[in-house]
């Protein structure tokens, strides 16, 4: 089998550690769903469902009936599927058949879905997702009694598996009044519920940051994204948990991501030499360096040329020059013995040396899950121990 220029490892000790931790800070009650959207935060569905699977996860939230069918391909009969975000009416029926739950921001969505569960026949599991703030998805607070009254109704064909929304910014404590704002709107919404007697299976608002940092905002499911994979949704989250602990320091989020490629070839460039396209690197003395064969095609950000460094041999060997659309090169002058099909690290770690994500988001701007999520999903993902 031919082989790709890069491929990512997937740590399962490591994620079995990460939902360890999110369980003893949510408790044993709550359903935890893996967010799997943007293939897994970049991760790749493929390979991470049946991974989380095997670590007591059978409930998984997407973005698109898309993602949906990739995941469905992968995980187990029992598992849940739910779409948080587009839909298109063609795709209601199939969702239907297959039991996948899809989120509901407007009331026109509900009679196409029970037009839909008839035809299909059986019932559409519905989450509604409420408008609380962040302007973004949400039925608006006119519209949901109107939405009750028509759920009620239709019992028979409408299954009101969830009543939901969604945080702008829990991960920020600047944003605390705005969380909390939110958060009344919901209890409010849930209040018309009692009062129409009709209430959901599954109350959920919690993302990572608030799972983490907001006990309150705990019901019946947690949407749980970027911790599982080992990030803490921001320093303010992470500072929370240690106030929370009285710890100085804490490693029980633990990344399971790496990503390694190999050395291409070799080169020796005289002082004075230009390195890559352009004059974006002169060497200044006599240099070895090393060729590796991906690029930003590949995901890899061209802003980190001249910036970027690599592992080779557990030690940093620094990018010199542009990085181009699918090769650049590094440094390896101070690194005696390599040789071309030496693996190299992107990001993660060899030997007592690591290449954090961070790395790149601080140089390039980028978030770690915009990062992550832009690698493309032809790279290999294997799950190792």
């Amino acid at each position: 089998m031919v082989r790709h220029s890069s491929r990512i490892e997937l740590k399962q000790s490591a994620y079995k550690s990460n939902i360890n931790f999110i369980r003893k800070k949510i408790g044993e009650k709550p359903i935890l769903s893996s967010v799997v959207k943007a293939n897994a935060y970049g991760h790749g569905i493929e390979s991470f469902v049946p991974m989380a699977e095997k670590c007591g996860i059978n409930h998984f939230c997407v973005a698109s009936s898309f993602e949906a069918e990739q995941v469905l391909r992968v995980c187990k009969k029992e598992s849940h599927v739910v779409i948080m975000g587009i839909i298109y009416q063609e795709d209601i029926p199939w969702a239907i058949e297959n039991d996948i739950g899809f989120f509901v921001y407007n009331y026109d969505r509900l009679p196409v879905a029970l037009e839909a569960a008839k035809k299909v026949g059986k019932p559409a599991r519905v989450h509604v997702e409420v408008e609380t703030g962040a302007n973004r998805t949400g039925m608006h607070e006119k519209e949901f009694p109107k939405a009750l009254t028509f759920l009620k109704k239709n019992t028979e064909w409408i299954y009101f598996e969830g009543l939901c929304t969604h945080f702008g910014g829990a991960e920020s404590i600047a944003n605390q009044f705005k969380i909390d704002m939110q958060h009344k709107r919901y209890k409010a919404a849930l209040k018309i519920c009692k009062e129409k007697n009709i209430l959901p299976e599954l109350r959920h608002i919690a993302c990572s940051a608030a799972a983490l940092a907001m006990k309150d905002t705990v019901y019946d499911m947690v949407r749980i994204g970027v911790a599982q994979y080992g990030f803490w949704p921001s320093p303010d989250v992470y500072f929370a948990h240690l106030h929370e602990t009285n710890k100085k320091s804490d490693t029980s989020l633990k990344r399971i991501f790496s990503w390694k490629t190999d050395v291409m070839d070799i080169r020796k460039v005289d002082q004075g030499e230009f390195i890559g396209y352009g004059t974006a690197f002169q060497a200044t003395q006599p240099m070895t360096v090393a060729v590796l064969p991906l690029g930003y095609s590949n995901g890899y950000p061209r802003a980190l040329s001249n910036r970027g460094q690599v592992l080779i041999k557990g030690k940093k060997a620094p990018i010199v020059g542009l990085i181009n659309m699918n090769l650049f090169m590094v440094d390896i002058t101070h690194i005696p013995e390599v040789k071309v099909g030496d693996e190299v690290v992107l990001i993660g770690r060899q030997n007592n040396s690591v290449i954090n994500v961070s790395s790149f988001t601080n140089v390039t701007q980028l978030l770690n899950n915009e990062m992550l999520s832009r690698l493309p999903a032809a790279i290999p993902r294997t799950v190792v121990r």
